[in-house]
């Protein structure tokens, strides 16, 4: 008698267990095509359909049901989703002080705007999550103050929220503490410092290619509409107090590696030096019209009307959608996992994988196509490698240093820029109280680390570019270190 989860089965066999993802993905190109836009509210309709309609193929009901729940209820699950309520509270304090506005004013008197500061922010994006290992924090950080400053210099918006994304999805590559570089690793049983520096030249090309890809995207953006304005932008000098609250927040994610603990932090922090430096104030009660600084804490109303609000609570809310559609993708996931669809899918690519080259190839499309149906890589990343890349490079004399590299680059391309991932719903959603809200399809297009790498990995594989790199090494290794 087994003692692990028992199989879902589904009428018409384990295939059918990708039907979430069918039925989420159609109703999605439907709805793309019929209402010219994607909102992550909107997303909540064809995740939660999917669900339903997977559910009459299934041949227990109860079990389906268990499934959903144990997947919604998984720590892999509830991790982003308690992330992005902390950093959304952090990001909504940053913005309510005014921030953006400061590091606007600053970059237009240094004679910074436009696809300069899309350069700059890419590279500032890039350093953080290579030195925190979060793409999430990253986006979150990025879009809550380099997003508006940006717009305000009259930035292309698509394509700074496409390099704040981009630089998210380096680091999540290339950082040393990323869960994509520790699964990569120990899944193929070989170090994360020797993996982190083989995998540099694959980061390094993709992340020049984007650089180049933003300078010649931003050449053909005007932006008439705010370029004029931007010698004459005023702001608070006292916002710039706000970058202590995020130095420290930066530095404490990067001796941490922890999003949580640095945006409960940072939170505290950035709360009190915009009371104290008169950016908010700690609480408003029924306020006037002529109120017009925000507040932590808003009571509005009086008796029984009265409501509670403020950047905390607004915060909170601004997170509540990406949250829910989250969710609603983890019980998705848990269905394809229970019904083997996963396994189902590594069987029959495994038999056309002949040759290094196929090989590679193989490994490559599968992490992609897990990944972006679940929108997360963690996960993909251990479904294919310990059990799938790892005997398939073996019999055909690949470096374990490679698969792992192959394993987190191609993880970290189109889950960071199909429409209905986390990573892009998450960037829309904190666009879309600024001066210039975004929809899915505006930010997938520019999220060009994501493409570039694409194309280095593939030109790596059919060159055999590092394909027997620390070969020697790898030969030695018997156990990993990962701590």
């Amino acid at each position: 008698m087994s003692n692990g989860p028992k199989k879902l089965e589904f009428y018409g066999g384990e295939w059918v267990s990708f039907l979430p993802f069918a039925v989420f993905i159609a109703l999605i190109i439907l709805t793309t095509f019929v209402f010219g836009s994607i909102s992550d509210g909107a997303l909540w309709v064809p995740a939660f359909t999917a669900l339903v309609v997977a559910f009459f193929f299934a041949k227990d009901k109860f079990l389906y049901a268990e499934t959903i729940i144990n997947g919604m209820a998984s720590k892999e699950a509830i991790i982003p989703v308690v992330c992005w309520i902390f950093a959304g509270v952090f990001s909504r304090i940053l913005r309510a002080s005014g921030l953006a506005a400061g590091i606007a004013g600053l970059a237009a008197s240094m004679g910074i705007s436009g696809t300069l500061f899309i350069v700059i922010s890419f590279i500032a994006s890039a350093l953080f999550a290579t030195a925190s290992g979060t793409g999430f924090g990253t986006i979150a950080a990025g879009m809550g103050v380099l997003y508006p400053a940006g717009i305000a210099l009259g930035a292309h918006p698509g394509l700074l929220a496409g390099a704040i994304v981009s630089g998210g999805a380096f680091g999540d590559n290339l950082a040393p503490v990323s869960d994509t570089t520790i699964c990569s690793a120990t899944s193929q049983g070989v170090d994360v410092p020797g993996v982190v520096r083989s995998r540099f030249k694959y980061a390094a090309a993709a992340g020049i290619l984007t650089i180049i890809g933003i300078i010649i995207i931003g050449m053909g953006y005007s932006g008439q509409g705010q370029v004029g304005a931007v010698q004459n932008i005023s702001y608070n000098p006292n916002t710039l107090f706000m970058l202590i609250p995020v130095a420290i927040t930066v530095w404490i994610a990067i001796k941490t590696g922890d999003i949580i603990i640095a945006t409960t932090i940072g939170s505290v922090i950035a709360g009190a030096t915009a009371v104290a430096a008169g950016l908010i104030d700690f609480i408003q009660i029924d306020p006037g019209q002529d109120v017009v600084k925000d507040a932590l804490i808003k009571v509005t109303g009086s008796g029984l009307d009265r409501t509670v609000g403020g950047v905390i609570y607004t915060g909170i809310n601004s997170m509540i959608q990406v949250s829910v559609l989250a969710l609603l993708l983890f019980g998705s996931i848990a269905i394809m996992r229970a019904g083997h669809g996963d396994v189902k899918l590594l069987n029959a690519l495994e038999k056309v994988a002949k040759g290094p080259i196929g090989t590679e190839i193989v490994i490559s499309i599968m992490v992609i196509i897990l990944s972006s149906l679940m929108g997360l890589n963690a996960p993909a990343i251990l479904a294919v490698g310990a059990s799938f890349a790892k005997p398939l490079s073996q019999k055909y004399g690949i470096s374990p240093y490679r698969t792992a590299n192959l394993l987190d680059a191609t993880s970290c391309t189109l889950v960071y820029s199909l429409p209905w991932t986390p990573a892009v719903i998450f960037t829309i959603g904190f666009a879309r109280d600024s001066a210039h809200p975004l929809a899915a399809l505006d930010v997938t297009p520019y999220v060009l680390y994501a493409y570039a790498m694409l194309a280095v990995m593939f030109i790596s594989i059919i060159f055999g570019i590092g394909r027997y790199d620390n070969m020697e090494k790898a030969k030695g290794n018997k156990a990993i270190k990962t701590a």
